[in-house]
């Protein structure tokens, strides 16, 4: 397994997006790693550099607040179950196998706490698509079928207490008081991060972020 920086990422993504069919890349790893930022950086020196990229994450396909209050589901918002696993891989396969039609797919805003269709583009003429998100590795379905559907897939690893650290201030960030940030980055959100570290094996690269 390779591991990368960022200068070599960026070098291996011009690769990619330079290939004569449309290639997939996708970048996992733990809540709160880095991985939502390293993607729109890669993408924005890509795009700087002249090449057609979009960037797709996966977050759009979590389920709505208001199912997964129905459901009793809020309080592990984030864990596999509570996305549309087989809608996200519905969208990479069509992203994949039907490079020229327009494509639009749904993206989370945070600040409403939900997701918002069919609010990116990938336009026909794009030659790398970029996913992000938690459960690109994992071997469970729906979730087996996602790595198949990509090119490659690179893991983001960052040391566990800076990553702690961002994730309590995330939490905060959007409403909650310190000791529901914490009990959350601690709780929920640290078995969905044991649950991604183990399919770091599965990884292409590793990527250190400086």
């Amino acid at each position: 397994m390779r591991t990368l920086d960022s200068a070599a990422a960026f070098e291996v993504a011009v690769g990619l997006a330079t290939d004569p069919a449309r290639r997939m890349l996708g970048i996992t790893g733990a809540p709160a790693a880095g991985k939502s930022t390293f993607a729109e950086q890669l993408v924005a020196q890509l795009t700087a550099a002249g090449h057609q990229v979009a960037l797709v994450p996966m977050d759009g396909y979590h389920l709505a607040q208001s199912v997964l209050d129905e459901l009793g589901l809020a309080d592990v918002k984030g864990a596999p179950h509570t996305f549309d696993g087989y809608g996200f891989v519905a969208l990479l396969r069509r992203l994949k196998e039907a490079p020229g039609e327009p494509i639009w797919a749904p993206r989370f805003d945070r600040g409403i706490e939900d997701s918002i269709a069919a609010s990116i583009g990938v336009a026909p003429e794009v030659g790398l698509v970029v996913t992000e998100g938690n459960y690109l590795l994992f071997d469970e379905m729906p979730w087996a079928t996602v790595r198949t559907l990509l090119d490659q897939c690179w893991y983001v690893d960052v040391p566990e207490e800076l990553r702690h650290t961002r994730l309590e201030a995330r939490h905060r960030q959007f409403g909650r008081s310190a000791e529901e940030a914490h009990e959350r980055t601690f709780g929920s959100d640290e078995r969905n991060a044991r649950l991604i570290a183990a399919t770091a094996p599965a990884a292409d690269a590793i990527v250190h972020l400086a």
